[in-house]
This record gives C-alpha cells, sequence and structure tokens, in this order.
C-alpha cells in the first residue's frame, strides 16, 4: 500500500535519502482512481523504490515548486537528484508507468 506524504520535510527528507517514486493525485482526480488498482502490481515489479502518494490539493505550493501541473503525475529521485518526471495530466497505463520507471535505471 503506497504511503501518504505526511508534510515537506517529509519530502525533502525522502528525495534526498531514497530512490523514491512520488505520484501526485487528487480525491476528485478520475484518471487517479483509474490508475489506483494497477498501483499495487507497479509498486511490487519495482521494490527497490518507495512510493509515495502526494495530494495535490493538500501540498499545492509543492506542485508549483516542482512545476507539477497535471494529475496524476510521477517524480522520481534517486541518490538525491530528480532522476525523471511523467508529468501530464493524461491518463496514464500501466504500461506507461512501468515503462517510465524502468527508464528511470538505465
Amino acid at each position: 500500500m503506497m504511503r501518504k506524504l505526511a508534510n515537506v520535510e517529509e519530502f525533502n527528507t525522502l528525495a534526498a535519502t531514497e530512490s523514491v517514486v512520488f505520484m501526485f493525485t487528487a480525491g476528485w482526480c478520475p484518471d487517479c482512481r483509474f490508475i489506483d488498482p494497477i498501483m499495487p502490481d507497479v509498486e511490487a515489479k519495482f521494490s527497490g523504490y518507495t512510493f509515495v502518494s502526494v495530494d495535490r490539493d493538500e501540498f499545492i505550493d509543492l506542485c508549483i515548486e516542482k512545476d507539477i501541473y497535471g494529475i496524476p503525475s510521477f517524480l522520481a529521485y534517486k541518490d538525491g537528484s530528480e532522476a525523471g518526471r511523467f508529468v501530464s495530466k493524461d491518463r496514464k497505463t500501466q504500461d506507461e508507468i512501468e515503462s517510465f520507471i524502468t527508464n528511470l535505471s538505465a
């Protein structure tokens, strides 16, 4: 089960210290609900990453700071640096999400 981001300090700590994929989402977002059922499979396939859900409405300033202007979107960090982003307002498929994460380790 994906954990939820508690605060901006946690975001900064995880980004600096872990291989982490942040999923930006919102309760009202139908495309976010569409991918919810597939995310446990994605998390299981990429167990080397910590997956963290970020509520866009709760962390709007963080979204602005990180240029996250569509949801669902993914932002990945590795070794303290941004490793990649899959940011758009389009509906994402499991294949697209897995391809994004696979290419992070390339």
